[in-house]
Protein backbone atom coordinates (compact mmCIF):
# COMPACT_ATOMS: atom_id res chain seq x y z
CA UNK A 1 0.00 0.00 0.00
CA UNK A 2 0.59 3.31 -0.67
CA UNK A 3 3.26 5.29 2.25
CA UNK A 4 4.09 9.19 2.73
CA UNK A 5 6.34 10.43 4.82
CA UNK A 6 6.92 14.16 5.11
CA UNK A 7 9.59 16.28 6.95
CA UNK A 8 12.27 18.81 7.40
CA UNK A 9 9.71 20.86 8.84
CA UNK A 10 10.43 23.39 11.98
CA UNK A 11 10.52 26.83 13.47
CA UNK A 12 12.25 29.45 11.09
CA UNK A 13 12.25 32.86 11.11
CA UNK A 14 10.87 35.32 8.86
CA UNK A 15 12.81 35.45 5.19
CA UNK A 16 14.21 32.27 6.14
CA UNK A 17 14.53 28.92 4.36
CA UNK A 18 14.22 25.33 4.68
CA UNK A 19 13.63 21.89 2.39
CA UNK A 20 10.42 19.45 2.45
CA UNK A 21 11.23 16.14 2.04
CA UNK A 22 8.81 13.33 0.99
CA UNK A 23 9.55 9.59 0.71
CA UNK A 24 7.25 7.56 -1.03
CA UNK A 25 7.03 4.33 -1.76
CA UNK A 26 4.14 1.47 -2.22
CA UNK A 27 2.88 2.50 -5.65
CA UNK A 28 4.48 3.95 -9.19
CA UNK A 29 6.00 7.05 -8.34
CA UNK A 30 7.54 7.61 -11.06
CA UNK A 31 4.61 7.40 -13.35
CA UNK A 32 2.50 10.16 -11.22
CA UNK A 33 2.50 13.51 -10.93
CA UNK A 34 3.30 14.75 -7.26
CA UNK A 35 1.86 17.43 -5.53
CA UNK A 36 2.30 19.60 -2.19
CA UNK A 37 -0.35 20.91 -0.08
CA UNK A 38 -0.81 22.81 3.07
CA UNK A 39 -3.33 22.85 5.65
CA UNK A 40 -2.62 26.91 7.59
CA UNK A 41 -4.09 26.90 11.48
CA UNK A 42 -8.19 27.26 10.68
CA UNK A 43 -7.60 26.87 6.83
CA UNK A 44 -8.53 24.10 4.74
CA UNK A 45 -6.11 22.11 2.38
CA UNK A 46 -4.35 24.54 -0.01
CA UNK A 47 -2.50 23.02 -3.33
CA UNK A 48 1.23 24.80 -3.25
CA UNK A 49 2.72 22.41 -6.26
CA UNK A 50 2.67 20.07 -8.52
CA UNK A 51 5.64 18.01 -10.62
CA UNK A 52 4.79 16.51 -13.27
CA UNK A 53 6.25 12.66 -13.54
CA UNK A 54 9.78 13.98 -15.15
CA UNK A 55 9.88 16.57 -13.29
CA UNK A 56 10.65 18.63 -16.18
CA UNK A 57 7.45 20.59 -15.48
CA UNK A 58 6.13 22.18 -12.36
CA UNK A 59 3.49 24.63 -11.49
CA UNK A 60 2.81 27.32 -8.37
CA UNK A 61 0.14 28.84 -6.59
CA UNK A 62 0.38 32.52 -6.97
CA UNK A 63 1.14 32.82 -3.12
CA UNK A 64 4.19 30.73 -3.06
CA UNK A 65 5.65 31.29 -7.20
CA UNK A 66 9.08 32.50 -7.28
CA UNK A 67 10.08 31.24 -3.28
CA UNK A 68 9.13 27.93 -3.45
CA UNK A 69 10.87 25.06 -5.73
CA UNK A 70 9.63 21.49 -6.12
CA UNK A 71 11.87 18.77 -7.33
CA UNK A 72 12.09 15.23 -7.38
CA UNK A 73 14.19 12.41 -7.45
CA UNK A 74 12.34 9.12 -9.31
CA UNK A 75 15.94 7.27 -8.62
CA UNK A 76 15.27 7.95 -4.94
CA UNK A 77 11.51 7.73 -4.71
CA UNK A 78 11.19 11.57 -3.02
CA UNK A 79 9.88 14.46 -3.76
CA UNK A 80 11.12 18.33 -2.24
CA UNK A 81 9.83 21.66 -1.53
CA UNK A 82 12.90 24.15 -1.23
CA UNK A 83 10.87 27.02 0.16
CA UNK A 84 13.04 30.50 0.73
CA UNK A 85 11.81 34.05 2.05
CA UNK A 86 9.36 32.43 4.17
CA UNK A 87 6.22 34.50 5.68
CA UNK A 88 4.66 33.83 8.96
CA UNK A 89 1.43 32.78 6.64
CA UNK A 90 3.53 30.02 5.54
CA UNK A 91 2.67 28.57 8.46
CA UNK A 92 1.00 25.42 8.36
CA UNK A 93 1.69 21.15 7.84
CA UNK A 94 2.69 20.44 4.96
CA UNK A 95 1.57 16.98 3.09
CA UNK A 96 2.86 15.84 -0.40
CA UNK A 97 0.43 14.02 -2.73
CA UNK A 98 0.56 11.92 -5.95
CA UNK A 99 -1.84 12.60 -8.33
CA UNK A 100 -3.09 10.92 -12.05
CA UNK A 101 -2.70 14.47 -13.73
CA UNK A 102 -3.00 18.15 -12.87
CA UNK A 103 -6.49 17.86 -11.08
CA UNK A 104 -7.32 14.58 -9.80
CA UNK A 105 -5.40 13.19 -6.42
CA UNK A 106 -4.79 9.39 -6.36
CA UNK A 107 -6.90 7.89 -3.72
CA UNK A 108 -4.14 7.25 -1.04
CA UNK A 109 -3.90 7.70 2.37
CA UNK A 110 -1.59 11.06 3.03
CA UNK A 111 0.96 10.97 5.71
CA UNK A 112 1.54 13.24 9.04
CA UNK A 113 2.51 15.65 7.19
CA UNK A 114 5.42 18.31 8.53
CA UNK A 115 4.99 21.09 10.73
CA UNK A 116 6.23 24.51 9.50
CA UNK A 117 6.56 27.62 11.97
CA UNK A 118 7.41 30.99 10.25
CA UNK A 119 7.56 33.24 13.61
CA UNK A 120 10.52 35.23 15.14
Amino acid sequence: QAQLVESGGGLVQPGGSLTLSCAASGFSFSTYFMSWVRQRPGYGIEWISDIDSSGYNTYYAASVRGRFTISRDNAKNMVYLQMNSLEPEDTAVYYCAPKKDRVHYLSVTWGQGTRVTVSS
